[in-house]
């Protein structure tokens, strides 16, 4: 079964520190978490007591509390919801995890069906994990990784201002393959 931890360091990887683009829909954001998408977010408040420190947003990563707190929020909103414990490929859990923080789960969940050729519903359910256990997982990462670059192209096309996201989109896609 694929390990929670593995993937959550692989998706921390991807979304950094501390950000605050104002082309960002999500608004500012620390590891990836959004405060527009997540405003209640336990975190907020340790980072807004921080911000007055000259070492923000540096400070951030130095506390066991909040980084505690980051991989409470994707173990219980994300690893869950996908039931990455039952997934027996680790590359696989990694993959769709990865893609469901960046493009939300319903979305990247979809995503993944149409990779494996299950019925979209946006939830893994016994189906679609009987199929994600018994694929192969290069067919799969490689159809995967197809389609969430074309979801990016998508994103571009509906909202130019994405394009300065683009290729790290990408980079980020293509490292599943």
């Amino acid at each position: 079964m694929a390990n929670f931890q593995k993937a959550l360091n692989r998706v921390l990887l991807h979304e950094g520190g501390y950000v605050n683009d104002p082309d960002d829909r999500g608004g500012e954001t620390y590891k990836g978490i959004a405060r527009n998408m997540h405003p209640k977010w336990s975190g907020w408040l340790v980072i807004d007591t921080r911000k007055i420190l000259s070492n923000f947003p540096g400070v951030l990563d130095e506390l066991p509390q909040l980084q505690q707190l980051v991989a409470k929020f994707y173990y219980e909103n994300f690893w869950l919801t996908i039931q990455g414990d039952r997934i027996n490929s680790q590359l696989i859990a990694e993959s769709i995890f990865d893609f469901c923080v960046n493009a939300g789960i319903r979305t990247g969940v979809s995503i993944a069906q149409h990779a494996i050729n299950v019925k979209p519903d946006g939830i893994i359910g016994p189906v679609t994990l009987q199929k994600l256990n018994s694929m192969n997982m290069e067919l799969f990462l490689a159809s995967f990784t197809v389609a969430k670059i074309a979801r990016y192209v998508h994103l571009v096309k509906i909202r130019p201002v994405n394009q300065k996201f683009f290729f790290g989109w990408v980079r980020r896609a293509i490292g599943d393959i």
